[in-house]
C-alpha cells in the first residue's frame, strides 16, 4: 500500500518544462558571444543537464546563427531545439529553414504588445498588432509542427488586450504561449497574479502550455518565475549563471534547485534537470563566454557552499551528517566535491582544530592554542589563511617546541646607498644575547649576526625563497641547508609575512638542530658549563 501511495503522489506531480536560453539571450549581454564549436559544446552539456528545451540562436541575425541553430538541431539528442523569430514572413522562413534538420524542434515567435512599443517602435495599431501575431504563427505553424508565442513587454500591456493576441495567436496555431518580464519590471505578486488572471480569462488557453521569461533588472527574476509558476505557468525560461541582457534573466541553477529543495514545492513540481550536472554546468558556460560568475552567486558561486563565520562553521562541524544548521543544499547534489570551511579571522579554534584534522595533523591542546594564535595574527592581515599557510604555522609551532635559541629581536637598516646592517637578540633559556653584524643585503647580515652569537662551525649549503600563497600579501617561507664540520647535513624552515625574519627563523632552526644533536644543548653542555663556572 505504501509503495502504491508513492507512485500515486509522484504521478500527482505538475511537470515543469525547463527552457534553456544561453545560447540565445545570455549570448546576447556584452561579452557573451560564443563561436559555433563552443555553443555545440554547450548544447550538449545542456542536454546532458536534462533540459526539456534548447533556444539555440536567432537564424536571421547572423549566418554564423543561422549555422548553429542547424547544427545544434541536427547534432544534439534529447531537448526540443527551438529558434527565434520576428513576425515577419521572410524571418520566420529562415528559421524554419534553420530548423528543418532537427526531429525535435519548435518556431518561437515574439512580438512587441505593449503600448510603450506598440507606439514608441511599432507604430502600429492594437489592431495591426494583433493581425500580425496570429499571421505570424499562423506561417510559422504550416511550416513547423511546434510554435511558441511570445507577447514581448507582456507586464506592461494592457490586460484585455493581452488577453486578445495570447487567444489569437493560440487560435492561429500556437501550443506554447511564453509570458515575458521584458523588462525585468513586475514585482512577483503582479506577475503572479497575471497569469493567473489569464488562465481564467483566456477561453482557449486550457490546451497550451503556459511559459514565463522574467528579467532580472531588479533582482527579481527567479521570483517572478517562481510566482508564475505557483500560478499555473508549466515552463520556465531561463539561462545558465543567469546571464542575459542587461542585468540578466532568471537562473536555472536556481529554480531547479528551489523546486528541489522546498518541501511543499518538491511534493507539487518535478522537473527534468540533473541537479549534478549543474555545477560542471555552470563551470563550462563561465570558462566560455569568459563572463565571471559572482562569488555570492547562489548555488554555483564559489561562497556558496563557503564558511568562515565562527558560529556557522561550528554548526556545520557540530553536524557533518546534518548540515541542514546551516546549508540547506548539500553541495554534492549539484556536483561540488564538499562544503568549504573557509579560515579567516572569525573562523575561532574549531575551525582551525577541524581543517588541521582534514590535513593529517594530530595536535595537543598546547600545541593547538599556540598554532591558533599565530593563525590570528597572519589571518588579521589577510583575507584567508591557505592551508598550505597553516600546514606552515603549523612546522614553525613545532621549530618552536625544540629550539634551544629563540628569536626574541630583530632589526634591519638597509636600501639606498645604506650599507646593510642587523641587530639581532636571541633568547636561550631565562638568558639574551646580542650582537650586531653587516652584510652585502640584509639577509646575510642578520645571518652574520646569528652566527656570532652560536658560535657551532658549519657552512650555509643552501638557501630557497618560496611563496606559500599567491600575491603580495602572501606568507613567505624560507628554507636553509647547513652542513656540521662532521658532515651532517641539517635544515630549518621559516614562515613570516616578512621574508627577513622567516629567513632568520629558517636559518636559527637548522643551527638549533646542530646544536641539538651535537649534544652542544643538552644536558651535557649544560654540565660542562656548569663546572666551568665552578673552576672560576
Amino acid at each position: 500500500m505504501a509503495v502504491a501511495r508513492k507512485k500515486s503522489a509522484a504521478k500527482s506531480k505538475t511537470r515543469i518544462a525547463i527552457f534553456d536560453t544561453t545560447l540565445r539571450d545570455a549570448e546576447q549581454c556584452p561579452g557573451g558571444r560564443m563561436t559555433l564549436e563552443e555553443k555545440l559544446k554547450v548544447a550538449h552539456q545542456l542536454a546532458r543537464l536534462g533540459v526539456d528545451v534548447i533556444e539555440a540562436g536567432f537564424p536571421y541575425s547572423s549566418p554564423g546563427d543561422f549555422e548553429a541553430v542547424t547544427r545544434i538541431a541536427k547534432e544534439v539528442k534529447g531537448p526540443t531545439i527551438t529558434g527565434l523569430s520576428l513576425c515577419r514572413p521572410d524571418c520566420i522562413d529562415r528559421t524554419a529553414e534553420a530548423l528543418s534538420a532537427g526531429k525535435r524542434v519548435r518556431l518561437h515567435v515574439f512580438l512587441s504588445t505593449s503600448p510603450q512599443h506598440r507606439e514608441g517602435i511599432l507604430r502600429k495599431s492594437k489592431g495591426e498588432v494583433l493581425e500580425m501575431a496570429a499571421a505570424s504563427v499562423a506561417r510559422a505553424r504550416r511550416l513547423i509542427p511546434e510554435v511558441e508565442f511570445s507577447p514581448m513587454d507582456a507586464t506592461r500591456t494592457e490586460f484585455d488586450f493581452l488577453c486578445q493576441v495570447v487567444e489569437a495567436t493560440i487560435e492561429a496555431g500556437a501550443s506554447v504561449i511564453n509570458i515575458p518580464d521584458t523588462l525585468g519590471y513586475a514585482l512577483p505578486h503582479e506577475f503572479g497574479e497575471l497569469i493567473r488572471k489569464l488562465r481564467e480569462n483566456v477561453p482557449n488557453i486550457d490546451g497550451v502550455t503556459i511559459s514565463v521569461h522574467c528579467h532580472d533588472d531588479l533582482g527579481l527574476a527567479t521570483a517572478n518565475s517562481l510566482a508564475g509558476v505557483l500560478n499555473g505557468a508549466t515552463q520556465v525560461e531561463c539561462t545558465i549563471n543567469g546571464l542575459g541582457e542587461r542585468a540578466g534573466n532568471a537562473a536555472l541553477e536556481e529554480i531547479a534547485c528551489i523546486l528541489d529543495t522546498r518541501r511543499e514545492l518538491k511534493r507539487k513540481y518535478a522537473t527534468g534537470i540533473v541537479l549534478k550536472e549543474i555545477y560542471r554546468t555552470s563551470r563550462l558556460v563561465r570558462e566560455i563566454t569568459g563572463m565571471p560568475v559572482q562569488p555570492n552567486k547562489a548555488i554555483v558561486g564559489e561562497n556558496a557552499f563557503a564558511h568562515s563565520s565562527g558560529v556557522h562553521v561550528d554548526g556545520v562541524i557540530k553536524l557533518m551528517k546534518r548540515r541542514s544548521s546551516f546549508e540547506i543544499i548539500r553541495p554534492q547534489t549539484i556536483g561540488r566535491e564538499k562544503t568549504e570551511i573557509v579560515l579567516t579571522s572569525r573562523s575561532g579554534r574549531k575551525a582551525v582544530k577541524h581543517r588541521l584534522a582534514e590535513l593529517g595533523y594530530d595536535l595537543s591542546p598546547a600545541e593547538l592554542e599556540a598554532t591558533y594564535q599565530r593563525f590570528l595574527e597572519l589571518a588579521d592581515q589577510r583575507k584567508q589563511v591557505t592551508d598550505e599557510e597553516l600546514e606552515s604555522l603549523v612546522a614553525d609551532e613545532q621549530r618552536l617546541a625544540q629550539e634551544i635559541y629563540a628569536l626574541d629581536y630583530l632589526h634591519v637598516v638597509s636600501g639606498g646607498t645604506t650599507i646593510p646592517t642587523a641587530t639581532v637578540r636571541l633568547r636561550r633559556n631565562d638568558e639574551t644575547s646580542q650582537a650586531v653584524a653587516s652584510g652585502v643585503g640584509s639577509v646575510d647580515a642578520v645571518y652574520k649576526a646569528i652566527a656570532q652569537l652560536i658560535t657551532a662551525p658549519h657552512q650555509l649549503l643552501d638557501y630557497t625563497v618560496s611563496s606559500v600563497a599567491g600575491g603580495t600579501d602572501a606568507l613567505g617561507e624560507v628554507t636553509v641547508r647547513i652542513q656540521d664540520r662532521a658532515g651532517a647535513v641539517h635544515s630549518g624552515r621559516g614562515s613570516s609575512m616578512d621574508i627577513i625574519e622567516a629567513s632568520a627563523k629558517a636559518y636559527l632552526q637548522a643551527l638549533n638542530k646542530l646544536v641539538f644533536r651535537s649534544g652542544l644543548g643538552g644536558a651535557a653542555a649544560r654540565a660542562k658549563r656548569k663546572k666551568r663556572k665552578r673552576k672560576t
